[in-house]
């Protein structure tokens, strides 16, 4: 054992160290709802994206990208995916030509009207289990964060 780093420092990282927690907080979630949403082929992070694409006017990736906290070749890798899939269709910006937004196809949309009671059930049960913690409270104070 290196005595300049003794076994009391990862035991102060493991009970202090809130990037810790929430990223093992947030694993947990994300394997609870890609269990929860395989039934209809949908990881939590495509039905994330999916579910960002639910707007009246189509997004540029780079609009997307900063509300989803993923970088954009990231999210442009997830994006061909889905519209490999045909979940996503690319269109071109009226406004700038060299520009592209995306949108929910027709099928894009129909999987997510099966996803979201999917999502709200699990969602429910994870409300549930959190019972007595001010789930508000707790959003808004990570969202703080950015």
């Amino acid at each position: 054992m290196d005595p300049d780093l003794p076994i009391e420092t990862t035991f102060e990282v493991r009970d202090r160290c809130l990037c810790l927690v929430v990223q093992r907080a947030a694993r947990v979630l994300a394997r609870r709802f890609d269990l929860a949403l395989k039934p209809v082929g949908l990881s939590n992070g495509q039905f994330s994206i999916l579910m960002s694409l639910n707007r009246p006017e189509p997004p540029r990736i780079s609009d997307l990208a900063p509300f989803l906290a993923m970088d954009r070749t990231t999210l442009t890798a997830a994006m061909k995916v889905l519209e490999r899939r045909g979940l996503v269709e690319s269109v071109t910006d009226d406004a700038d030509k060299r520009n592209r937004r995306l949108k929910l196809s027709q099928a894009g949309r129909d999987l997510l009207k099966r996803a979201v009671p999917i999502w709200r059930a699990e969602h429910d049960a994870v409300d549930a289990h959190m019972e007595g913690v001010d789930l508000g409270q707790l959003k808004a104070m990570l969202r703080g964060l950015d």
